[in-house]
């Protein structure tokens, strides 16, 4: 089975700054995307910050120029660096994996999964 584990949430004042995690649990055989989605209170899941096998990353309109994706494809990781962290990012943001992954037994995963969310508050 294949899990994503989120970590580094928590609660930041207005400006400051986290880093989040998250570690894919078994081998990877290729990844077609990375990212990270948020969903807050009342609202629907959305996506955050995407990075993708061309090498290419893309961003919502609201965290542009705060945010970054980035991945260690070496240590199976992907982390979200958020600084001038605003209240309105307060959500629980999940990783998100599309790609095939292989099992300890050797059975090829293949689909998109997600991890089970880190809570994000941004409150003075």
């Amino acid at each position: 089975q294949v899990q994503l584990v989120e970590s580094g949430g928590g609660l930041a004042q207005p400006g400051g700054s986290l880093t989040l995690s998250c570690s894919v649990s078994i081998d990877i055989y290729s990844i077609h995307t990375l990212a990270w989605y948020r969903q807050a209170p009342g609202k629907q899941r959305a996506l955050v910050a995407a990075s993708r096998s061309d090498g290419s990353t893309s961003y919502s309109d609201s965290v542009k120029a705060r945010f970054t994706i980035s991945r260690d494809n070496a240590q199976k990781r992907v982390y979200l660096q958020m600084n001038s962290l605003r209240p309105d990012d307060t959500a629980v943001y999940y990783c998100y994996a599309d790609g095939d992954f292989r099992s300890p037994q050797g059975l090829l995963l293949a689909g998109t999964y997600w991890g089970q969310g880190t809570q994000v508050t941004v409150s003075s």
